[in-house]
């Protein structure tokens, strides 16, 4: 029996078109976000880089590690601070800056300077949870918030893999590691309370509330005239707290508005979002399309069923043609 590279490669080829196909047939709905989901609006023209939120993040977290208090003068701006480092296993949120040119004004493409902040998306149809073997990951049905049971996680760490704004950290430090994430202080809300990081900005550039809300909200902004004053909530969308500043022109987009099936976290800017590091992603969770792979194509060992039956069909042929010569 003799079966050459290229009959194996056209066997495996055409169990996988047969897989894919299954998969598509069976196509899941597109997962809704919850009526009551909660989430936050960052507006990156608000970010003064302060790093309050930084600095609270880590105090009603009761998380470890130095806070980098370094003061970066390239960009001519006195008191902005702009650590080198991103997040990590000791880090739920992070201020970073984008600079151009002379970084002579803020908000500005060119020869200019802008903030974003880094953070859990809290995805409606996140890949985190879709991809953790031993549910350690969740979405709240109510807030709609993805969360972590450290007692459930085994440390396999697909969960970093899977995220495709490379959010979850793992403690390598640590005798017996956890992944970190942000889960939007959800201690927090139990007690009445909002999210560190809103509770603590002095401009509102971090804003809670339900997320339905929170996208009329951005998309107000948007519409807003450039150069008028508009007044802006503070901390969350209940507090009844306002700060008038003037309006930016904004891009006409709401970041996490589509991003892989939406997101609680969504972001405004006056900058192109890639300059500031946020990918261009399908609007399509990659989650749905694993477990279509995962729910029907191995459901029944449907996909190495359809392998081995071209490879025994490729042999049988292989013997057949032997047999004849």
């Amino acid at each position: 029996m003799n079966i050459d590279r290229k009959q194996f490669f056209k066997v495996l080829a055409a169990g996988t078109v047969a897989t894919s196909g299954v998969s598509t047939l069976f196509a899941r709905e597109r997962k809704l976000l919850p009526k009551n989901a909660v989430g936050i609006l960052y507006d990156a023209t608000l970010c003064i880089g302060c790093k309050s939120c930084e600095v609270e993040c880590k105090k009603v977290n009761g998380m470890s590690g130095v806070f980098d208090t370094k003061l970066e003068q390239s960009h001519n701006v006195s008191g902005i601070w702009d650590g080198g480092n991103d997040l990590d296993s000791k880090t739920l949120n992070k201020i970073k800056m984008y600079r151009n040119g002379t970084s002579s004004t803020k908000d500005k493409e060119t020869n200019g300077y802008a903030f974003i902040k880094r953070a859990c998306m809290h995805c409606i149809d996140p890949n985190c949870v879709s991809a953790c073997p031993v549910t350690a990951l969740t979405k709240d049905p109510i807030t709609g918030i993805v969360q972590y049971d450290k007692g459930a996680c085994i440390g396999c760490r697909y969960c970093q893999v899977a995220c495709p704004f490379n959010i979850p950290k793992f403690e390598f430090d640590k005798a017996l590691p956890e992944i970190v994430k942000c889960e939007m202080c959800k201690h927090q809300l139990d007690k009445g309370g909002i999210p560190g990081c809103c509770d603590v900005c002095p401009t509102g550039a971090s804003l809670f509330g339900p997320v339905e809300k929170l996208m009329k909200e951005a998309r107000r902004r948007i519409k807003a005239q450039p150069g008028t004053k508009y007044r802006y909530p503070v901390s969350s969308l209940e507090s009844g707290e306002t700060q008038t500043h003037t309006v930016q022109k904004y891009i006409s987009y709401i970041y996490g508005e589509k991003e892989t099936g939406g997101t609680q976290y969504l972001i405004l800017s006056a900058v192109p979002y890639e300059k500031l590091g946020l990918l261009k992603l399908p609007e399509k969770s990659a989650a749905s399309t694993s477990e279509k792979i995962q729910h029907t194509a191995y459901k029944g060992m449907i996909a190495p069923v359809v392998l081995l039956g071209g490879l025994l069909y490729a042999a049988h042929r292989s013997t057949k043609q032997d047999s004849t010569e």
